[in-house]
């Protein structure tokens, strides 16, 4: 790849999305041969993230969101922005990940290895971990039961591994893939879009790899809604369950629609339990 498109979103996290830009641009200055070209949405932000960013990196190609994109739609619009112009690969990047220095040639050099193995480009995975307790958040996991959609997430190693499922909060798409299953699908609202995007490349055969080592920090900053559910009272419940930043079923019953159907009827029974006998739900998922 020589030239690739590296895509985030944004909203009122000014301080960690020029983290994130300082981080990126010091990874992609160890590839001195790349071209790059960012593309960030700014879904409304009002604390001046868009201001800061054209000051200090005016080379950011900013766009406007609707305010209401969050992060599956966010980063759709800065992808099909991107494909105006035509590129080799496609990184998305989380506006709260600091990659390391080595973070984008580690990924350039997954693909090598990729398409020497594989004899096809594919999908790669950058694991992060935690900046201040080096624990591991986000990268690729495999199933461990597909009906009950559990799975477990692979630690980097010294090697590439392959996986099933995949977080966008560093990922590298090659455009050969983009050809045969588009961008982040329409519908996602926030969270599961970057799962259905590897679905759907497992589907079709495409090599997702996670590359090796730690790619970058991401902190873990989702506390567990299921803490103080059941203390809510029922409107609040079925608000939660269908905002994107809540529960985001939405998002979540398209996946299951899209890739396991036959799990359907269990999630909306479930969704139910949620919001009318919350405590039961909770008892029931602690077992689990």
């Amino acid at each position: 790849m020589k030239k690739i498109a590296i895509l985030l979103t944004c909203f009122n996290r000014k301080k960690k999305t020029l983290s994130s830009l300082k981080h990126l641009f010091d990874s992609v200055a160890q590839s001195p041969g790349l071209q790059v070209s960012i593309y960030l949405t700014d879904d409304g932000s009002s604390d001046g993230t868009s201001e800061a960013v054209k000051s200090n990196y005016p080379k950011v190609k900013i766009l406007p969101g609707t305010g209401s994109l969050y992060w599956a739609g966010g980063m759709r619009n800065s992808w099909k922005e991107a494909l105006k112009t035509g590129y080799d690969g496609y990184l998305l990047l989380n506006d709260d990940t600091n990659l390391y220095p080595s973070a984008v040639h580690q990924l350039l050099s997954t693909h090598e290895l990729c398409m020497k193995k594989h004899k096809q480009a594919g999908i790669y995975i950058g694991s992060t971990k935690d900046g201040e307790s080096d624990e591991f958040t986000y990268g690729g996991a495999v199933f461990t039961n597909r009906f009950l959609f559990k799975y477990h997430f692979l630690k980097p190693n010294d090697n590439l591994q392959s996986c099933h499922l995949g977080n966008a909060n560093i990922m590298l798409v090659s455009q050969s893939v983009v050809e045969k299953i588009d961008i982040l699908t329409e519908g996602y609202q926030h969270g599961v879009a970057d799962y259905d995007y590897t679905l759907k490349a497992l589907k079709k055969k495409i090599p997702i790899l996670i590359a090796p080592g730690y790619l970058g920090t991401c902190a873990h900053d989702h506390s567990d809604i299921y803490l103080t559910f059941h203390q809510k009272p029922f409107k609040e419940r079925f608000r939660l369950l269908k905002h994107p930043l809540g529960l985001d079923f939405k998002s979540h019953l398209l996946l299951m629609r899209k890739h396991f159907p036959v799990r359907v009827p269990f999630i909306l029974f479930a969704a139910g339990l949620k919001i009318l006998l919350p405590k039961i739900y909770i008892k029931g998922r602690g077992k689990g």
